[in-house]
């Protein structure tokens, strides 16, 4: 089973995304402002993203390279290094030489939730990490099955507290998004849930809709093509994880409106170097990766697969990062989540 995220991008998108590694470098023009050390870049870049090819962070990622490829005139290789939620990517980025030659695709797991998750990590993502710039959030969207009676998220709540421990929820793992996601709703609705675990949402989506369980979240492009007719979803959707309604599906609330005020839950995906890269490459990679978030062909595409392009300074993600490890840690010690 291939991993989260792979059946919502369409096979037109994986193709454009994956052949940039084989596009020739002198087919761009080069921009290189004086002053960089060592002439940054003269040599190929290594963009490690830290899951199998094909999901939601390949897609980003490679997104990312062609930007940078096209800027600075350098190809951009791209190397797949999963395993441990992401965390043997990171750590691999984070002990390279701090040259401005190896960058990371970071996100939530790897970078705010895994260092509690983990006894043991390799990497301290604030210490051992540069960060650069975020890219997109991916929201999600709270899905049921239609035989349930809740019609409303706090209809839905009303349930477990009243039948506590008989509901089901189905991720795609132990400390994936999707499971603490639900860990969050959880906590802050105050209901106990039954968590049954699968390897990937793709698993979970297909027993939801055959009522084998009762509820999931999911990303927006994965659950879309089953709460589009309303009149006849095969999955009621009752809510967005983001703080906002979504463009996708305006009429569908957000969590925070239906009955959870506050909660707020997306998956995000930056880029990030090794400690210590000198500045004035982290500035230019950091103007490249901004600039492109701007432009027409990516806001359109990340559009089209349910994501919002966001950016950052440096600074701002390392804020961000610290933010999200406090608030994540929260969740995953309340869980009792833990991971070898």
């Amino acid at each position: 089973m291939r991993i989260d995220f792979l059946k919502p991008y369409h096979a037109a998108t994986l193709i454009t995304v994956a052949a940039f590694t084989y596009i020739h470098p002198c087919a761009y023009a080069q921009t290189k402002p004086a002053g960089l050390p060592g002439g940054y870049p003269n040599k190929p870049i290594r963009m490690i993203i830290p899951f199998a090819p094909g999901g939601a962070n390949d897609v980003f990622g490679r997104l990312a390279g062609i930007k940078i490829t096209e800027a600075l005139g350098q190809q951009v290789i791209v190397e797949n290094r999963g395993g441990a939620g992401g965390s043997i990517g990171v750590e691999l980025a984070a002990k390279a030489p701090a040259d401005g030659y190896t960058l990371v695709l970071g996100n939530i797991a790897n970078l705010s939730v895994n260092p509690t998750l983990y006894r043991k990590l390799g990497y301290n993502p604030l210490t051992d990490l540069q960060p650069i710039t975020l890219m997109a959030k991916l929201p999600s969207i709270l899905v049921v099955h239609p035989s349930l009676p809740a019609k409303n998220v706090k209809a839905l709540i009303a349930l477990p507290r009243a039948q506590p421990a008989r509901l089901t929820f189905g991720t795609g793992g132990g400390g994936s998004g999707s499971h603490l996601t639900m860990e969050l709703f959880k906590l802050q609705a105050k209901v106990d849930l039954i968590h049954v675990p699968y390897k990937g949402v793709g698993p979970a989506m297909i027993d939801l809709l055959a009522g084998q369980i009762t509820m999931s979240f999911g990303a927006v492009p994965g659950v879309g093509p089953y709460i589009r007719d309303v009149l006849n979803p095969r999955l009621r959707a009752l809510g967005v994880t983001s703080a906002a309604r979504i463009a996708a599906y305006p009429d569908v609330v957000t969590i925070a409106e239906a009955g959870l005020p506050g909660f707020e839950a997306t998956l995000w995906y930056g880029i990030l170097a090794p400690a210590s890269t000198p500045a004035p490459i982290v500035n230019r990679l950091h103007g490249v990766l901004t600039k492109a978030m701007q432009s027409p062909d990516m806001k359109e595409r990340f559009t089209a697969e349910g994501a919002e392009q966001v950016s950052s300074t440096p600074q701002a993600f390392q804020a961000f990062i610290k933010s999200e490890l406090e608030r994540w840690a929260v969740v995953v010690k309340a869980s009792g989540m833990r991971a070898e």
